[in-house]
């Protein structure tokens, strides 16, 4: 049985944010740091970690994790961040989510880490979108044992996360129709921030 106590959470916060004109993990919700806003949405009972790149570490609140882990080399993805992860983790299972993901909450990990025993690696989601499924590559629950299958796409440069789902050992399971939509949100754009404030406004 997995338990989010033996769960390391990592939060990828090392992208430059290109389309929103500014890094991600300087972004904020009602005024306060997204980091802060994320660690008190989830409250994580185990270890925290931040995930940063070169010229980026030390974003607000960076204080309030457990530690914190910069990628060896800057602007080369999420699966950059996931595999810094994995190599920092103080546990044998990691869940990661993302800066700009300010509607994850700690029951979809709880989920998914009833799902991993079941699933080898690792487990993310997919949800209906029209009359298909996508692959949502985030939360994703991985035990540290993916670290190697990570490098060698890495070292491939075959970046995508949710491809990793074609691996050996990883799996989509179709979430939950209870869960709301807005635990998807991603923020790529300040037209997103501005979107999120007022919908907490109302």
């Amino acid at each position: 049985m997995v338990t989010l106590s033996d769960c390391t959470l990592a939060v990828l916060a090392g992208g430059r944010g290109s389309r929103m004109g500014r890094a991600k993990g300087l972004l904020t919700v009602g005024g306060r740091p997204i980091l802060a806003h994320l660690l008190d949405r989830l409250a994580w009972p185990g270890p925290t970690l931040l995930v940063t790149a070169p010229g980026r570490e030390r974003p607000p609140a960076w204080e309030r994790f457990d530690a914190e882990a910069v990628d060896p080399v800057a602007d080369e993805g999420p699966l950059r961040g996931v595999l810094t992860a994995l190599d920092a983790a103080a546990t044998p299972w990691l869940a990661v989510t993302t800066v700009d993901m300010p509607g994850v909450f700690r029951q979809q990990f709880e989920w998914l880490a009833g799902q991993l025993p079941g699933h080898g690696h690792g487990v993310m989601c997919d949800r209906p979108a029209g009359d298909r499924r996508q692959v949502e590559p985030f939360p994703l629950l991985l035990r540290t044992t993916a670290a190697d299958a990570v490098r060698e796409r890495l070292g491939q440069h075959r970046r995508s996360v949710h491809a990793l789902a074609a691996e050996p050992g990883f799996a989509v399971v179709a979430a939950p129709a209870a869960w709301p939509g807005s635990a998807w949100v991603n923020l790529n754009t300040p037209g997103d921030v501005a979107g999120l404030e007022q919908a907490r406004q109302r």
